[in-house]
């Protein structure tokens, strides 16, 4: 697919992905966003995502023209340090990202917003690791000492392992430090290579998950958009938002989403945020309004 010349009130690109089995075209996964932004007269670009995994970040934008100018990425999940790697790459070919590298990793990772929702998310202790690596059971035990008496889960800086809840994500007891760094380390052995950044142990909330999730879509500090969780597109839960437009202008990042859900004494959470770059949109989710208001910062 060839970049689509942008219309003069369209300066603003999207970058997409590609699909691997046909690398010319657009992932189909995101067909529907690269038909929204043609649809606002903006240019559409294609990254290599598999090329930027394996480190060739200059060959991953060897389909995006020279000098595209200001543009946003929609595309699958990309480790920071790839990301930095992509940014730079671009610059060289004259285009522009519109998150930096830099607000790319505090909106990704947890270390880089939990500081920002301290007051609206489950408390939080965190230390880095390498893949296959797992803190040791004194390092864990400060971890969770840190946290108060009671359950807790882990997960690395971006992906917890829910759906391995009791074999490697819940805690029972975080001052069980046998069972601590058994769950812990199983958790480090599923993630493998791709485990992000380090371990991340947080205190248990008990939340109403007939109520499902939402996830809230944030531009340079405003709520855009708010659309179910993609593991729960049929409830559409509507969170109150006062309390956390300032602490989405503290974080600073353009573009971040927030996954929140409603805790059993009737308080709105932020489970994760999320650089939006890289959050998925929910199935049956009509993109247009997302993407035109991107392009149209």
């Amino acid at each position: 697919m060839p970049a689509t010349p942008a219309s003069p009130a369209s300066p603003i690109s999207l970058l997409l992905c590609n699909d691997p089995l046909r690398p010319a075209r657009c992932d189909p996964h995101f067909a529907p966003q690269a038909a929204a932004a043609r649809q606002s007269g903006a240019a559409v670009a294609l990254i290599d995502h598999d090329a930027l995994l394996a480190g060739h970040a200059d060959e991953a934008v060897r389909r995006v023209p020279q000098g595209l100018g200001a543009a946003w990425y929609r595309g699958w999940m990309v480790p920071a340090a790839a990301y930095a790697d992509l940014e730079a790459a671009l610059t060289r070919r004259g285009t522009h990202l519109r998150t930096t590298a830099p607000m790319y990793r505090a909106a990704h990772e947890l270390p880089g917003w939990h500081g920002a929702f301290t007051a609206a998310t489950p408390l939080s202790a965190y230390a880095a690791c390498a893949p296959g690596r797992p803190p040791s059971p004194a390092a864990l035990a400060d971890l969770a000492g840190a946290l108060p008496a009671g359950p807790g889960i882990v997960k690395d800086y971006v992906k917890s392992r829910k759906h391995d809840w009791h074999e490697a994500c819940y805690l029972p007891d975080l001052t069980d430090a046998a069972a601590v760094h058994r769950v812990v380390t199983r958790f480090v052995e599923l993630q493998g290579d791709d485990l992000a950044g380090g371990i991340v142990l947080r205190a248990f909330e008990p939340f109403d998950r007939t109520a499902g999730e939402a996830r809230v879509w944030w531009l340079d500090g405003e709520p855009v958009l708010t659309t179910p969780h993609p593991d729960t597109p049929d409830l559409r839960p509507r969170p109150a938002l006062d309390a956390i437009r300032p602490l989405v202008h503290a974080l600073g990042c353009r573009f971040v989403t927030t996954d929140m859900a409603y805790r059993t004494d009737g308080t709105w959470r932020v489970i994760e945020a999320g650089d939006g770059q890289v959050s998925d949109l929910p199935s049956g989710t009509d993109p247009a309004f997302l993407i035109t208001a991107l392009l149209a910062t």
